[in-house]
Order: C-alpha cells, then sequence, then structure tokens
C-alpha cells in the first residue's frame, strides 16, 4: 500500500475491524432469533457460540490479510 509500515499497519487494522464488524452484523442478522436478548438473558450457550463465531470471523480475516 504505502512505503510506510506503521501507516500500513493502520489500514490494514483498521480494514480487518471494518470486515469484522460487518460479517459479525450479518451473523446476528442471520440468527433465527434474538442474539443479544439471549446474551443478556444469561443464556451461556449462546454466548460462547457468539464469541467462537467472533473468534472464527477475525482469524479468517486475518488470515486473509496476511
Amino acid at each position: 500500500m504505502t512505503d510506510i509500515p506503521l501507516l500500513n499497519g493502520l489500514l490494514y487494522g483498521a480494514a480487518g475491524i471494518a470486515v469484522f464488524a460487518a460479517a459479525f452484523a450479518l451473523f446476528v442478522k442471520a440468527w433465527p432469533f434474538d442474539l443479544w436478548r439471549e446474551i443478556r438473558e444469561r443464556n451461556l450457550a449462546a454466548a460462547v457460540f457468539a464469541g467462537a463465531v467472533a473468534l472464527g470471523l477475525c482469524w479468517i480475516i486475518a488470515a486473509t490479510m496476511h
């Protein structure tokens, strides 16, 4: 992208966060019930699953951007 490594890191970091936010928002919309309500009601299984999906998306995005 540029000749400045720090700027490259910031740009790739911002792009990765934006892609993650968009992908996680799509996941929440595609979920058959209200994920945030389930987490607020202390549904541990829903919270663990949401965290696992978040980590999976982050690993995929990081590997793609590497």
